[in-house]
């Protein structure tokens, strides 16, 4: 290992580092939605325009090679995450400005790629600069930290904006019609902070982060690089049954990709429209906990599976998953005022979520990812379930306003069927290179 005498503890850098890759992701793909929701756009257009939003980690698989050859994966993380710092900042100061729409989407655009490139980077860090006992050791506080992330942006900067919107809203009129002013200062501020998070956290990478090597199989030169991504491809696609392995990958995640989106937009919805009517401090908490409860669903769904082996339990695993998606039917049915039976409704489909998630990973990691490009595999794998996330997502706004919430919710229980069916016909065991060593 590269510099290991000088090596920081990986207790210094590991939490930092994969707190800073789940923030802005996080930023981009959830609570973007809940922002412009505040600023007044409909879900239709909300779910379009976030919704786009995951092309960065659909792709980021076709770069990954070049991340190699230029400087060290140090040099990667630390530019993101100043990219980022500037990106934010900038989208705080548009927020002000008249047309802040397309200029948001577009800052929200860099710092999807950005961040995705960060993953990249911050990933092959965390492989190259520990040992596998190290490794083993810390995966916990790696996804830990990644979700702490998680929790502040989508759970406690969300319940901020509410303070921020009565702080900012105090002895202003509401307009007759349009989104509140105060919300363009609460989220402002929100954004500022976020930015100011991420430039913390590249100051503490700048002294303390290592370097990162090369893997041993890194190509040298950009031609190799592009030749070994296309050699990688072809032998992903040579796979026996890879497309019944596709389609099970794709659509595992069906029904709750087009929840994703308008989830949180019907429970902080108008309730003469269908929606719950929480304010951003309620589902604020909501997400805090509800990322907690994901956390612990994942603990057991991976126990569960460790005992039973994921062939025995995958079925399973697809039915916690999408079973739970009834509780946003029952919501959107019942329209209960009741803020602990919403909140503990709620964590009921997360919990289900974190369970089912798990038998996503290891079916990705154990049946579609061996061979000789096992790392490559791996990410063409998530490409394939971000494409899916990202397609339910630019529809289910369209699909929302067509059907209307308790209408919504029947067809993404209906949604839901094809996982639950491809799961049970999922291949097992027919990979002929799963038994050999994986490359990185």
């Amino acid at each position: 290992m590269t510099g290991e005498a000088k090596r920081a503890h990986p207790l210094l850098w590991v939490p930092s580092l994969y707190f800073a890759m789940g923030t802005p992701m996080i930023a981009v793909s959830v609570v973007a939605a809940i922002m412009y929701k505040n600023l007044g756009l409909s879900n239709t257009e909300i779910a379009a325009y976030t919704g786009a939003m995951y092309l960065p980690w659909v792709l980021k698989p076709l770069w990954a090679p070049l991340v190699e050859l230029f400087r060290t994966k140090k040099f990667f993380v630390l530019a993101m995450e100043c990219t980022m710092v500037v990106t934010f900042t900038c989208l705080a100061l548009a927020l002000r400005l008249p047309i802040y729409l397309p200029l948001s989407i577009a800052f929200f655009w860099i710092i999807g790629f950005a961040s995705a490139t960060q993953d990249i980077a911050g990933d092959g860090v965390y492989l190259t600069s520990s040992t596998e006992k190290e490794q083993a050791l810390y995966i916990g506080v790696q996804g830990a930290f990644w979700n702490l992330g998680r929790v502040l942006v989508s759970g406690s900067l969300v319940s901020l904006t509410k303070i921020l919107f009565d702080w900012a809203a105090a002895g202003r009129p509401a307009p007759a019609a349009g989104p509140h002013p105060a919300w363009f200062v609460a989220w402002m501020v929100v954004m500022l902070i976020i930015a100011a998070i991420l430039a913390a956290t590249a100051l503490w990478h700048y002294f303390l982060l290592p370097p990162g090597s090369k893997a041993p199989d890194a190509a040298r030169s950009v031609s190799e690089a592009l030749r070994t991504t296309g050699d990688a491809w072809a032998s992903f696609f040579r796979k026996p049954r890879v497309w019944m392995m596709i389609a099970v990958v794709f659509f595992y995640r069906f029904g709750e990709g087009f929840i994703e989106k308008i989830g949180p937009l019907f429970l902080i919805d108008r309730r003469e429209v269908g929606g719950l009517g929480l304010d951003n401090m309620a589902l604020g908490h909501i997400n805090a906990i509800g990322t907690v409860v994901f956390v612990a669903g994942t603990l057991l769904g991976g126990f569960v599976a460790a005992r039973l082996t994921l062939r025995r339990v995958f079925v399973l695993l697809a039915f916690c998953l999408n079973v739970p998606l009834v509780t946003y039917f029952y919501l959107s049915h019942t329209m209960p005022t009741n803020l602990t039976l919403i909140a503990g409704t709620v964590f009921v489909e997360k919990f289900g979520y974190g369970l089912g998630t798990v038998g996503m990973m290891l079916y990705m990691m154990q049946e579609l990812s061996p061979g000789p490009y096992r790392t490559a595999h791996y990410a063409f794998a998530t490409g394939v379930m971000a494409l899916n996330m990202m397609l339910t997502g630019m529809v289910s706004g369209k699909i929302q306003a067509a059907l209307h919430y308790h209408n919504f919710f029947l067809f993404v229980l209906l949604a839901s069927i094809p996982s639950i069916a491809l799961a049970w016909l999922a291949p097992f065991g027919k990979n002929p290179d799963a038994n050999q060593a994986p490359a990185t």
